[in-house]
């Protein structure tokens, strides 16, 4: 990609992230039009115009060794990084593959994370979501939680702690990557926060204990004191409120009280996802087989990675597969599920539907799913179940299903971080 549309992507997306950060840190009330957030977007952003003459570093604890390797950074990402303690000496990526997305003296938290989130009852949450609204819902322990992705687009990371496990539950709009990672690391509970910093147009994290830095999409550390280790994901999956609502009738949601005066239901991304490119620069050659924002159903188990587009599941509603020796059902429903990144309200956005990745493996017996009306039957007991693994007619009614870890992410990102992974279908 030549020099000029790289800055003119990067000062793009830039200018978007200001206007998300300068509406999640205002004191008043109400959410910045959509007339001022375009006017605001055409500004010329600091990203694009900061790259300074001062020195790449005005850190001056750091050492020679680190010094040499910041000069391989990009000189947006030298310059907005130059007073952080990070450890650019130890990395696991190169470095030019990180781009500054936010313009900003320091872009760490510019958007800002949910370190103090309060919950709130579903028939609370119902007051202001609708039905076909989407969210991340992450269950540990017994403890069932919402996190609509209207709130998510605004601060991507909230904090927190769910049966016992401290978490930190993330999403990134430019990926529509719904994780949530244990924050326990070497026997420290880290707290993470937004960078400002993409690579691949995915969320690259920051800690707070070592400010190493952190992809989101893999839960690994790719640079800094922590360079080389992941995360341990936590199972997360990407489902309407209604879907949520039914089986988790006892859950909670992550409620607005937020401490931040934002719009929730409107979009900052309107027309992302019928875009036909990422905002930012990825790196090697497009994949062609499916269209860049085309989402998939990326499943990991233990270092293997198969990804099942929307487009193919969608017509087959449910995949009996098996990757890495998990017994694993991929299904697909809810058609009327809104798309968050689209339309400029969350709620009246165009439908995308929900695919969740499930084990099929339950008291010791393997079961093989087909799609019935609206609902799912396995073919070994005849049992009735929901998209999200709960069996609610049949020999084995209550039971739950556990959920395989997966993500929904664009096509482009899961190409662009698992080019050898094998695809269904594909």
């Amino acid at each position: 990609m030549r020099q000029g549309r790289r800055l003119r992507l990067i000062a793009g997306v830039a200018a978007l992230l200001l206007v998300l950060a300068a509406c999640a840190s205002s004191d008043e009330t109400g959410a910045t039009s959509t007339a001022a957030a375009d006017e605001e977007t055409a500004a010329t952003t600091p990203a694009e115009s900061q790259i300074a003459d001062e020195p790449a570093s005005t850190n001056p604890g750091a050492s020679d060794e680190i010094e040499a390797a910041r000069a391989g950074l990009d000189a947006n990402v030298a310059f907005a990084t130059s007073s952080w303690p990070t450890d650019w000496s130890k990395s696991v990526v190169e470095l030019d593959s990180i781009f500054l997305g936010i313009g900003a003296t320091d872009p760490r938290d510019a958007i800002p994370p949910i370190d103090q989130p309060n919950y709130e009852s579903l028939d609370a949450a119902a007051e202001w979501l609708q039905d076909r609204e989407p969210g991340a819902v992450v269950r540990v322990n017994g403890e069932a939680r919402f996190f609509p992705l209207s709130i998510m687009t605004r601060h991507e990371i909230v904090n927190d702690e769910l049966g016992g496990v401290p978490l930190a539950i993330t999403y990134c709009p430019l990926c529509n990557t719904a994780l949530a990672f244990d924050r326990r690391v070497d026997g420290e509970v880290l707290r993470f926060g937004v960078s400002g910093l993409l690579r691949n147009s995915d969320l690259v994290m920051w800690d707070d204990k070592t400010v190493s830095l952190w992809q989101q999409i893999t839960g690994e550390a790719i640079v800094g004191e922590h360079a080389g280790t992941r995360l341990q994901p936590v199972s997360t999956a990407i489902v309407s409120f209604a879907d949520f609502r039914e089986s988790f009738p006892d859950g909670l949601s992550l409620s607005r009280e937020t401490g931040f005066s934002i719009s929730y239901g409107v979009n900052p991304y309107r027309g992302y996802s019928s875009s036909p490119a990422p905002f930012m620069p990825v790196s090697g050659e497009p994949d062609g087989r499916f269209p860049a924002l085309e989402r998939v159903v990326g499943v990991s188990v233990d270092g293997v990675d198969k990804a099942y587009p929307f487009s193919i599941l969608s017509e087959d509603r449910a995949v009996n597969d098996i990757v890495n020796d998990v017994h694993v059902a991929v299904l697909w429903g809810s058609p009327d599920t809104a798309d968050a990144l689209d339309g400029t309200v969350i709620a009246d956005s165009q439908a995308i539907g929900t695919a969740i990745a499930l084990d099929r493996e339950l008291d010791g017996q393997t079961l093989t799913f087909s799609a019935s009306g609206e609902m799912f039957t396995d073919a070994e007991t005849g049992t009735t179940w929901t998209i999200l693994g709960k069996a609610v007619d049949g020999p084995l009614e209550g039971s739950q299903l556990d959920t395989v870890s997966h993500r929904n992410e664009f096509w482009f990102a899961w190409s662009a971080f698992f080019p050898d992974a094998a695809v269904f279908g594909g």
